[in-house]
This record gives structure tokens, C-alpha cells and sequence, in this order.
């Protein structure tokens, strides 16, 4: 399953899984175009999602994300603005592989969280501070669900996807969605309950939390 797979990073990592002859459950918070409905805003519909079947879940791809505050100053920054960054980019996230935990047990499944480096304490830049916040909190996640996910049987990476050409990171970035999705899945077929707690870059250099 890949989360906010209706474009970008999500619809290249849902259609080049398929390419490999896998059965692949995307979603996106309209739904439509084959896709589930899934607002990670709503815990019961996630809850709901996600438990609707109780088949094996080999993979679940933390995709969806939002990025509200770009280029925010200090003084244009409001709650709301903090409170739907976090619902959906750490608590969403979060709620999902809770929901499918007894799936990923089932299928000694593995969970790909896609963060940020500008999630890592090792960022030279500022601004930004709801979405560096909410990707230090995921990779964050990341590490502590490996600890304890392992003895279950579920390795968990977190993933920095690169600078892509998609509406959030803008038509000058350096890569395609195709070439972040072929690198993202290099990395997740890696991960492994001797890796888990990976903090790594689409192309496979590993981040400092």
C-alpha cells in the first residue's frame, strides 16, 4: 500500500511496483482514478482503511504528506498551520501503521516512511519550521518503531526522496519522479530486520537523524 499515490513520488512508486507484477493499494484523500479515499486528517477512516481486509501487507509506503508553510515568515505562521501539518504528516502517518500492524506481522512486512533531510538535525537552513518539524518527528518515528517492530518481524526505514520534480518540490528540482521511485525502491528492497531503523537518501547515502 502507498499513501497519497494519486501524484508525484506516490503515483510513480504505485505504478513501478505494479510494473513488477505486484498488487499494489494506493490512496489519496478524494480517492477516484482506482485509488482508495483515505484523509489521514480522520483517525477512524484510517483506522477503517486500513483494516478493511485482513489479507498479509508486505509493504506500506508512508507517502502522503503536506507542505503548508513554505516560505513562510515567523510572523505569518498560525495554529492551523502547525495543526495540519502534524495531523498529516506525523500523526496520519502513524495512525496507518498502527492500523496495519497485524497485516505487516502476518506477511513479515516492512514500512518505508518518506521524510526529509530537512529532518535531520544536520540541516544548514532554516525557515520552514512546521514541515522540518513534522519530518524530524517521522524519522524520529522511523528509528523508534524499528526498536519495536523488530522482535515482531517488520523492518522500518525512514527516506529522504531527493529533490523531485512534483508540484511540492517545483520544475527546477534535480530528479524525476520515475528516477526517486526506482531509487526509493532499491532502498526498500535493502531494508532488511538487520537495517532496520535506516535513515538513508533515495540514492543510499544514510542521514544523521
Amino acid at each position: 500500500m502507498v499513501t497519497g499515490a494519486s501524484r508525484g513520488i506516490g503515483a510513480a512508486l504505485r505504478h513501478a511496483l505494479a510494473a513488477r507484477g505486484i498488487e499494489v493499494a494506493g490512496t489519496s484523500t478524494s480517492g477516484g482514478d482506482g485509488l482508495l479515499p483515505l484523509d489521514l486528517r480522520d483517525p477512524e477512516a484510517v483506522r477503517t482503511t486500513l483494516t478493511a481486509t485482513d489479507a498479509p501487507l508486505d509493504l506500506l509506503v508512508c507517502n502522503a504528506g503536506v507542505f503548508v508553510d513554505r516560505r513562510h515568515d515567523i510572523e505569518d505562521y498560525t495554529a492551523e498551520d502547525w495543526a495540519e501539518t502534524l495531523a498529516v504528516n506525523v500523526t496520519g502517518t502513524f495512525l496507518c501503521i498502527a492500523a496495519a500492524l497485524p497485516r505487516l506481522e502476518a506477511a513479515g512486512g516492512k514500512v518505508a516512511i518518506l521524510s526529509s533531510r530537512m529532518g535531520s538535525s544536520r540541516s544548514g537552513s532554516g525557515g520552514s519550521y512546521a514541515y522540518r518539524a513534522s519530518k524530524a518527528a517521522s524519522a524520529n518515528l522511523a528509528h523508534n518503531l524499528a526498536i519495536d517492530l523488530a522482535p515482531r518481524g517488520i523492518a522500518v526505514g525512514a527516506y529522504h526522496p531527493g529533490w523531485v520534480r512534483t508540484e511540492m518540490g517545483g520544475p527546477g528540482a534535480d530528479i524525476s519522479p520515475e528516477e526517486a521511485a526506482r531509487g526509493l525502491l532499491d532502498r526498500i528492497d535493502a531494508l532488511t530486520l538487520q537495517t532496520t531503523g535506516c535513515f538513508q537518501t533515495w540514492d543510499g547515502r544514510d542521514i544523521p537523524y
